[in-house]
């Protein structure tokens, strides 16, 4: 893909050049991941209450993401058919949208801990619960 085209990721509030960095490094190509990460979206819209109780988390203009545990990651992602690679693509994408928006954010512990990753998700959806 040229580097000047971005990647459209539609509903899921994860960037596009997130998404080209994670693709180079996997097997999966942006494509498939966007894919997944829509899927996962979806899925998300039900689990903001468990992840306010759970996490940490920050909202940057619109997008909240939370610092979660793994194995709360692992439950999520064990509701898919996703083969290792593409589960693997997605935490890393999810995990880096996390960071960049913790990062940014004034007075935020930006620290993922080794058994922490990120979850993202569209501020608007949060508010419903």
């Amino acid at each position: 893909m040229p580097s000047d085209v971005t990647v459209d990721t539609g509903e899921a509030p994860i960037t596009g050049a997130v998404v080209e960095r994670v693709a180079t490094g996997v097997d999966p190509d942006s494509t498939d991941i966007v894919d997944a990460l829509l899927a996962v979206n979806a899925e998300l819209l039900g689990r903001h209450g468990q992840f306010e109780r759970a996490a940490d988390y920050v909202t940057v203009d619109g997008t909240r993401a939370y610092r979660i545990e793994r194995a709360m990651w692992d439950d999520l992602i064990d509701d898919f058919d996703f083969d290792q690679s593409l589960a693997a693509a997605v935490r890393l994408t999810h995990t880096e949208q996390a960071r960049n928006l913790f990062t940014t954010t004034v007075g935020a512990d930006d620290r993922f801990a080794t058994n922490e990753v990120g979850v993202v998700v569209g501020i608007d959806t949060a508010e419903q619960f």
